[in-house]
């Protein structure tokens, strides 16, 4: 672990090396003190092995696009890429020189090694420390940046990123960009697109992480041959960000030489921030890895970072539940009666935790009126919450109950009290969605009111489990009641309010687990998961189309956090044996954490017995499937046949769900053929059951030896 941050010098020229398992970052120093970017890629025998400080040619705009080498540009100069920094200082100068002061080494919380490297400009003061944490058994390093006002003025941050990733120049080939794009209902859809010269932007403007994209890049070579990095082979360079508001991450290429680079952070679009003195800002982390083994490589050592570091820690070890949640079976028609009803029917499953969804409190009977109004509703529950919470814990189930803290209808006492607590512009309408609007959780009256009544919920009622929600992006976002040039400053400081929130409210009540959902998967992100112990990944729980969508979702996040439901489902009704029917939906759920949302009060005595005996199999395999390695073998997107296989840490046990689009009611044989064939590619040896309801268990040893 000591040696994972080394630093060198000789001569004029300093250097650090980053070293991880199998991978190296480097910087250094050139003589004028600018700290630029050397090297990242595969870890190599002695730092001497590791390119020297090339020198960077005044980049004029009739020489083409041409991307910067310095570690972190800040805009001035010949500077016309995607800057990290960007301000204004009092005086109106707008030109930032950045060159080396100190550098430190530090151990962070989790006992990892920390390089912190200070640079000033050379004339304002302003200072900015890049962090580089190392994450050596995961290959990865997490990265953010401190900004500093040192001086006895205010400055303005107009842009200020996290960190910019500097790609090796190509001999021959181009580069190839994969992200995840998406919709509701529709979200972390994997694409692909070759690299062209110019800047292409993933992002999101509207105040949360969102469904149309998620903060995620990964880059691999496509060779003049056609070839590129697949599922276990190749190289790919990739990265995460940890925010859950607006967001960016520009990548920019250039031809002759091909190059690449990509910077992300915080969206500048609509952002300015008054830094006055003595005061600093720090941007969210920014997750960066290297493997010469492919995608597949890349997430699992995403995964693996989550799993040891990044999720909450009071619940990082326990297995997630199976949970049943009541808003499909009920809607806004919750009653304590009904409610009873579907807990006795979860109990009989199996289930480990029953979740009361939207519909619980104040004069909420449709999604018109009440949100705001965070009482037991006493019409639903004349005896309050308390007795049914006592009764679902005596059917040996915990009790999870659903939240919308941020969001507000107009219909209610709130609004009515506080019109001006939503964000707004005056003279302007206020856009409603879903017949609601957004709480500023910038103003701390707001974020105050919204901690102590999530406080009092918790402190009153015996509650293991929040599902917090979060239906409508911003508009308006206006905050007339601040000073002007705070104005801007909204966007960054509503996602800081929910997350100081939330990290209140675990401190106070460290037994309760949490979810994130935004309308499904709108905020999922690695900002979410150091909050949040499982996220809710998308409202469609069609069990075809959760495939695609858990495809792109395991790309990036482990599935230990990622909740699939069992629920209703039109597509799956064209499968004529009604028992693969709930199977095939069950199956397609347990390859992430499971869950039951439908009415249980319409299943037949078969159908009862079927979803009991499905349930004991997933908590046969379910310390495979949430804390094991993930193999994608065969996509969703290739063909009608697609494969996830997880294998434990210690590679003595394995799991495979082989799942067929095209009739899902011919696939026994098939699947089993094909499974077989595919254990029998790997590098140990495995036998292979077949248990009864169709899932296939596998069992490892070495070559040497082991079970056959």
């Amino acid at each position: 672990m000591a040696q994972a941050v080394q630093f060198f010098e000789s001569g004029e020229e300093s250097s650090w090396v980053l070293t991880t398992d199998q991978a190296a970052y480097v910087l250094g120093l050139t003589a004028d003190g600018r700290l630029q970017h050397r090297y990242w890629g595969e870890r190599l025998p002695y730092h001497t092995d590791y390119p020297g400080l090339g020198e960077r040619k005044a980049s004029y705009a009739v020489e083409g696009h041409i991307l910067p080498s310095d570690e972190y540009p800040a805009w001035g100069g010949f500077l016309y890429t995607e800057p990290c920094l960007k301000v204004t200082f009092a005086d109106d100068v707008r030109d930032l020189v950045l060159v080396y002061s100190h550098h430190r080494q530090e151990v962070g919380q989790e006992g990892l090694p920390v390089l912190v490297i200070t640079l000033k400009d050379n004339y304002y003061p302003l200072e900015v420390d890049l962090h580089y944490k190392v994450v050596p058994q995961c290959d990865l390093i997490q990265r953010w940046t401190v900004i500093r006002n040192t001086g006895q003025e205010w400055l303005d941050i107009e842009a200020a990123l996290s960190a910019a990733w500097q790609l090796p120049t190509l001999r021959d080939g181009s580069y190839r960009l994969t992200h995840l794009s998406g919709r509701w209902n529709s979200e972390t859809q994997v694409r692909h697109a070759v690299l062209t010269d110019g800047c292409k932007t993933l992002e999101s403007r509207r105040g949360l992480t969102s469904a149309e994209a998620n903060p995620f890049f990964a880059i691999d070579i496509l060779a003049p041959d056609g070839t590129m990095a697949s599922e276990e082979a190749g190289q790919v360079w990739f990265g995460a960000l940890g925010w859950s508001g607006n967001w960016k991450i520009a990548v920019e290429h250039a031809s002759d030489p091909v190059r690449a680079y990509v910077a992300g952070g915080i969206n500048d679009f609509d952002f300015r921030w008054r830094l006055n003195p003595g005061e600093e800002f720090v941007t969210p982390p920014f997750v960066g890895g290297y493997t010469s083994q492919g995608f597949g490589q890349a997430s699992r050592n995403l995964h693996l970072y989550q799993l040891d570091y990044l999720l909450p820690r009071s619940h990082a070890k326990q297995l997630r539940q199976v949970l049943y949640n009541s808003w499909e079976a009920v809607f806004f028609d919750v009653t304590e009666e009904k409610q009873l009803q579907l807990a006795e029917h979860a109990a009989r499953l199996g289930v480990e935790l029953f979740v009361i969804d939207d519909g619980w409190f104040g004069q909420r009977h449709h999604d018109r009126a009440g949100l705001g109004d965070w009482y037991v509703n006493p019409e639903k529950f004349p005896r309050g919450l308390d007795p049914l919470i006592a009764q679902v814990h005596e059917l040996g189930m915990h009790f999870g109950i659903w939240v919308e803290p941020e969001m507000v209808n107009p219909d209610s006492d709130l609004y009515r009290a506080h019109p001006d607590w939503v964000y707004h512009f005056p003279h302007r309408s206020r856009s409603e969605k879903r017949n609601q609007l957004l709480l500023n959780l910038a103003r701390a009256d707001v974020a105050a009111h919204v901690f102590a009544w999530l406080d009092s919920l918790l402190s009153e009622h015996h509650i293991d489990f929040i599902k917090w929600d979060f239906n409508r992006t911003i508009t308006e976002p206006g905050w007339p009641d601040a000073p002007v040039e705070r104005h801007r400053e909204v966007y960054v400081r509503h996602v800081q309010a929910f997350y100081d929130i939330v990290e209140r409210l675990r401190a106070r009540h460290p037994q309760v687990v949490w979810e994130v959902c935004a309308g499904g998967g709108g905020r999922a992100d690695l900002g979410s998961l150091a909050r949040f112990d499982q996220c809710w990944v998308s409202d469609n729980t069609d069990p075809f189309d959760r495939l695609r969508i858990q495809e792109g979702y395991s790309m990036v996040y482990t599935p230990k956090t990622m909740m699939a439901w069992v629920s209703s489902s039109p597509t799956s009704r064209h499968i004529n044996n009604e028992a693969l029917r709930l199977r095939y939906r069950f199956h397609s759920a347990m390859t992430g954490s499971l869950g039951l949302g439908e009415d249980l009060g319409q299943y037949t005595a078969e159908q009862m017995a079927e979803a009991a005996a499905l349930v004991t199999q997933y908590k046969t395999i379910r310390h495979i499937v949430q804390e094991g390695l993930l193999y994608r073998l065969i996509s969703p997107r290739t063909g009608d046949l697609t494969a996830v296989q997880y294998v434990s840490r210690d590679q003595r046990e394995s799991v495979v769900f082989v799942f067929l689009w095209q009739r899902p009611h011919q696939a026994n044989a098939r699947l089993e053929a094909d499974v077989r064939r595919l254990s029998r590619n790997s590098s140990r040896k495995w036998s292979v059951r077949l248990m009864p309801l169709k899932v296939l268990v596998i069992h490892g040893g070495d070559r040497q030896g082991g079970e056959q």
